[in-house]
């Protein structure tokens, strides 16, 4: 646990419930909850309650909760034993508790937000622990700019100041300040035995951030003049992402594979010239919602917006709302690209170059968080991108003051840089490879031969990519999925609205083709405006979740073990059969996996087990199974999984 010693804030809460409880104990409210908030078992409904009386009992018996005594520290290692939920508070929370067919903003008539909140979040806590988890990580929950917002709301990755939280995920009729609400919800999760893992930008802020009029040296500065690229225009003469030839993305490429950050490629002098001097801050002043600075001799800047820097042909659409934030100070690389903002070039990335006021601000924002609200761990948002000498400074802080805070890379890749650089995961590739049968052999026979470096991700789909139910298969490969990624030797990871089976994406930032992107807007995404999930859902396989990871739990010491010895791929003549065992090293206990990749039909299976057991028992349906001379033969429906011991 980390170092807020006088946990008091759920005190406050219940205070706060039971005084609007007393005070309304003869007002009658149009107030509903999802039945899935309240229990797995009864058909998904909506369920009227008095809120105070319901969020009043929920804190009562989280109150009451006793957490088992954790292990000794040890470097944030527990990620190892995670089972994550990850939401995104605004949208993972919101329903329409009223049910007039919105989302009431900002609040309904009867002040109750409709979006997501922290006590909401608070509210879904047992759920998530009956759901099997024990580790909760929140998409960023810090205030959010203005300037170039998408959407209705703005997005969380647009952060106007990271020491402060989002205003947005209170709940105003309570009366409390908005750190007590978060607060509350820390001290509740770690009550029912759950961690609280939160995820922070630190290379990005919004163009309209706090530090911008504080710092403007902190950030990179255009001329006011130069005009806006439109997404898939060429035009150099316009700001948008750096334009380069063919050739120089050939060897931009070979240079950065090698290793060679000497003399990378810049971008082309007429973009470079977009760029000046960072104004004086008593010049920089808002217009129209935008900051406006005068720098070198009167010039009007303006502080422009981010693009997806690598590759540095990458198709998604530009980043309005944020901009870079400026790590490094040097005349020769006043201007944002992959060779100043996330592949450093070895004449700018040097200590006398250092943004050092800048770094100290960033280093204080983890250590904030720990005194301010006891958190356990941190997801870097494009960790990979960030200075490594940066990085260590914030593991070693974070690290003085809990020795088991945790430090999580969103890095798609699985290597030991990552794990030498102070991380205990990274999010992994599974989510791009798990919807192709292929690649999940391929996967699986991988594993069996060789032990990744550093814990990683096993889920279908995160809060960038499409739904796993969106996926061929629909929701039949989004259950398949579920029982998969138990038992791989990985953490398992359920984005929130997973369990619903959710089609509907929060963003379209990766997996997505052109086609795809220009038809979901940010004013119909999650990310950016109001937005929930289908809580009534009679597609819902939250039970299944829970069993699947009860089974898990029963079979912990098999599934935890990394060694490629304890993961086998089993012989299979049909190759739309995936079938694997986990072990002790020794082969005394086994566990095997046998599924059927085939989203649409029926497929035989014919397993060698090399057993002399005659019947096995599915630990998810509970039938007894045949097993002939060694060989397991049965009939798999689409995408049906049996689990056993033998």
């Amino acid at each position: 646990m980390g170092t807020y010693k006088t946990p008091n804030a759920l005190d406050q809460l219940e205070r706060a419930l039971k005084r609007k409880l007393r005070d309304t104990r003869l007002r009658k409210y149009n107030y509903a909850v999802p039945s899935l908030w309240r229990s797995l078992r009864p058909a998904p409904a909506a369920v009227r309650v008095n809120p105070y009386a319901y969020y009043l009992g929920i804190v009562k018996k989280v109150k009451a909760a006793r957490p088992a005594k954790r292990s000794a520290p040890s470097g944030g290692e527990w990620t190892r034993d995670a089972v994550i939920y990850n939401l995104f508070v605004r949208t993972t929370t919101a329903f329409d508790h009223n049910g007039n067919g919105s989302l009431d903003l900002p609040t309904s008539a009867e002040g109750f937000r409709e979006t997501g909140t922290f006590l909401k979040a608070l509210a879904m806590l047992p759920y998530i622990k009956r759901l099997g988890a024990n580790t909760v990580h929140l998409l960023p929950i810090t205030s959010i700019g203005h300037d170039g917002n998408k959407g209705s709301l703005g997005s969380p990755y647009a952060i106007r100041n990271p020491y402060e939280l989002d205003e947005n995920l209170s709940e105003p009729s309570l009366g409390l300040d908005i750190k007590t609400e978060f607060k509350a919800f820390v001290e509740a999760a770690h009550r029912l035995g759950l961690r609280v893992v939160v995820e922070f930008v630190f290379r990005t802020a919004a163009k309209d951030g706090d530090w911008v009029k504080e710092h403007p040296e902190w950030f990179y500065w255009i001329k006011e003049s130069v005009p806006a690229r439109a997404p898939n225009e060429m035009d150099e003469r316009k700001y948008g992402s750096p334009i380069f030839s063919h050739g120089e993305l050939e060897q931009i490429h070979r240079d950065v594979d090698a290793g060679k950050f000497d003399a990378l490629i810049p971008p082309h002098p007429v973009y470079r010239d977009f760029f000046a001097n960072p104004p004086a801050p008593d010049t920089v002043k808002k217009e129209n919602g935008r900051y406006i600075g005068l720098s070198d001799g009167g010039k009007r800047v303006r502080i422009p917006g981010a693009f997806a820097d690598w590759p540095p042909d990458d198709n998604q659409p530009p980043w309005n709302d944020v901009t870079y934030l400026r790590m490094y100070t040097h005349p020769d690389f006043n201007y944002i690209g992959y060779n100043t903002i996330r592949m450093y070039d070895a004449r700018l990335a040097r200590p006398e170059h250092v943004n050092r006021p800048l770094w100290d601000r960033i280093v204080g924002i983890i250590p904030y968080y720990q005194r301010e609200f006891n958190i356990d761990g941190v997801m870097i948002d494009m960790g990979h991108a960030l200075p490594m000498a940066l990085k260590a400074e914030m593991v070693k802080k974070a690290r003085g003051l809990d020795p088991d805070f945790a430090f999580w890379d969103e890095n798609f890749s699985i290597t030991q840089k990552s794990r030498d650089e102070g991380y205990n995961a990274v999010f992994g590739f599974l989510i791009f490879d798990q919807h192709h049968p292929d690649r999940m052999r391929t996967f699986c026979q991988n594993r069996a031969r060789d032990e990744f470096p550093i814990p990683f991700f096993a889920t279908p789909e995160n809060h960038n990519t499409p739904r796993a139910a969106s996926r061929p298969g629909g929701v039949t490969y989004a259950r398949w999925a579920c029982v998969i990624n138990a038992f791989l030797p990985a953490i398992p990871f359920i984005h929130s609205g997973y369990e619903l089976a959710e089609r509907f994406p929060i963003n379209t930032g990766l997996d997505f083709t052109s086609e795809q992107i220009r038809a979901l807007p940010s004013e119909k995404l999650p990310l950016f405006s109001e937005g929930g999930y289908h809580w009534l859902s009679t597609d819902t396989f939250a039970r299944l979740i829970a069993d699947i990871q009860a089974i898990r739990r029963k079979c912990r010491s098999l599934i935890v073990r990394t060694a490629p010895e304890t993961f086998r791929m089993l012989d299979e003549g049909n190759p739309l059969i995936l079938s694997f065992a986990r072990n002790t090293p020794e082969g005394k206990h086994r566990l095997a996996v046998v599924s059927n990749t085939d989203f649409a039909s029926t497929q035989m299976c014919k397993t060698a087990l090399h057993t002399s057991l005659k019947h096995v028992v599915d630990l998810i349906s509970g039938k007894r199974l045949t097993v002939m001379q060694g060989v397991l033969q049965v009939a798999l429906g689409p995408g049906e999984c049996l689990v056993f011991l033998y």
